[in-house]
């Protein structure tokens, strides 16, 4: 199983969670219905999912927190959905190491949002990782 291809559809998924305001077992399902891609880690997605959509309070908080003078609104729902799933990893997830989260989530923003996201991502993401290592 490929985890870097099965983060990449967690966000994906995320995102169209936050478009559609379906929930995450039905995205899930559709997907799968729609998709036989056989290198996706489904318990990872499915956990990260439904992890993410309990948290989400907490974690948009948290993302509050750690990116000075940014409203959560203002925040691309692309951008949104890469710190969700990066928050929530370093947060929740103890077998996946902080700088794997965070690097990977610094990957999706170039590959998925505007051009210079990813400096954004980084900084929000530096910022949550010195908080927790004080």
């Amino acid at each position: 199983m490929n985890r870097r291809k099965s983060r990449e559809l967690a966000m994906k998924l995320l995102f169209e969670i936050s478009i559609n305001k379906n929930n995450y077992e039905e995205v899930i399902e559709n997907y799968k219905e729609e998709n036989k891609d056989e290198d996706i880690d489904f318990e990872y997605v499915e956990r990260i999912l439904k992890g993410v959509i309990e948290k989400e309070n907490s974690l948009d908080e948290k993302i509050k927190e750690n990116s000075k003078n940014w409203k959560i609104e203002r925040i691309s729902k692309t951008n949104l959905s890469i710190l969700r799933l990066a928050f929530y990893e370093i947060l929740y997830e103890a077998d996946i190491p902080v700088k794997v989260s965070a690097n990977e989530a610094v990957e999706l923003a170039k590959s998925y949002s505007e051009e210079k996201s990813w400096s954004f991502v980084n900084g929000v993401l530096g910022s949550l990782i010195k908080s927790i290592e004080e």
